[in-house]
């Protein structure tokens, strides 16, 4: 993310007009959206929270990466504030035939499309067209290549909020594949204006991240002094779509074996501790399929808050569009 596409977020008034990085979100705003979350849980079984705060407006869904919980997630939020929600995907978007990407962001805004939720695998592509859209129109980074994913980072830091709310005394533990984690980034970048105590990254050394991409963390390359002690372990899978040469990258029986949180090597962790993965999920390989499913997992729970963040995050973003 450049530098200046921080400011690009927000419009002449400070208030927030695209969410496209973490980057540049005091732990203000970071809160009160958590907050907003909060109030969009209701209790298993309960009927899911709706609102028609947003009914009138319309929300492009534009994937042109594979998603699952995310797409889900932003559907689902979109329609349960009262809004008509497009979903586009690449094997039914002209920009499979060659359509460029502004023509198909100006086609939707000629339909009257006023937020854009956007999931791609190149490097910038949510600020391009956050610099290219009309004035009334936001837009929602759902995935950016390696760069960036803010709303799994939200998700993950209030998922660790509901676990333990004060921030400054939490280990978090990172492991598997970072150098190509954009949730690793986005939690990093989260937790880090949150004040976290430490956070730990862990990767075999062929997956390990550029430290100046994350300043002010410890990098690690085995479990036994990346979870000493950790409050929370989020496990990461390997990106194998975003690497070209898997020259160095242990297969399946090695890597479980030295980087898969398992119940054993969650006793270098606290007792306590909360076990995290933003999905997909490879059991056998980066988690251990009973401790995904067992009593410390929070898996699901992450899956739950995704539609509340999402719901927030839409809502705010709906209201400053209103009072424009």
């Amino acid at each position: 993310m450049k530098q200046d596409d921080a400011t690009l977020q927000f419009d002449e008034n400070g208030n927030l007009r695209h969410l496209l990085s973490l980057k540049g979100i005091d732990a203000t705003l970071l809160t009160d959206l958590l907050d907003a979350a909060e109030g969009y849980l209701t209790t298993p079984g309960a009927l899911p929270a709706r609102s028609q705060s947003l009914a009138g407006r319309t929300i492009g869904n534009l994937f042109f990466e594979p998603s699952t919980r995310t797409r889900a997630s932003f559907d689902l939020a979109g329609r349960r504030l009262g809004a008509d929600v497009l979903n586009l995907d690449v094997n039914t978007s002209s920009r499979k035939k060659g359509e460029s990407i502004l023509d198909t962001i100006y086609t939707l805004e000629a339909m009257q499309v006023d937020i854009m939720v956007v999931r791609d695998a190149s490097d910038g592509v949510p600020a391009y067209i956050a610099r290219n859209v009309k004035d009334h129109v936001s837009v929602l980074n759902a995935g950016e290549s390696d760069i960036s994913h803010p709303t799994q980072g939200l998700l993950d830091l209030l998922t660790i909020r509901q676990h333990n709310p004060d921030f400054k005394n939490l280990v978090v533990a990172i492991v598997g594949d970072i150098q190509h984690s954009r949730v690793a980034m986005s939690a990093s970048e989260a937790l880090q204006t949150m004040g976290v105590g430490e956070l730990r990254l862990i990767s075999p050394p062929a997956l390990a991240p550029d430290s100046s991409r994350f300043p002010g963390t410890r990098i690690a390359d085995n479990l036994k002094d990346g979870l000493k002690d950790a409050d929370v372990v989020m496990a990461l899978r390997i990106q194998r779509e975003r690497i070209g040469n898997l020259d160095g990258v242990p297969g399946i029986d090695e890597y479980f074996a030295n980087f898969g949180v398992s119940h054993e090597s969650m006793k270098y962790a606290k007792p306590d501790a909360i076990v995290m993965h933003p999905g997909p999920m490879n059991r056998g390989i980066e988690i251990e399929g009973s401790l995904a499913d067992g009593p410390s997992s929070v898996v699901t729970k992450q899956v739950t808050n995704g539609v509340a963040v999402r719901m927030a995050v839409l809502d705010r973003i709906g209201k400053i569009m209103s009072a424009r």
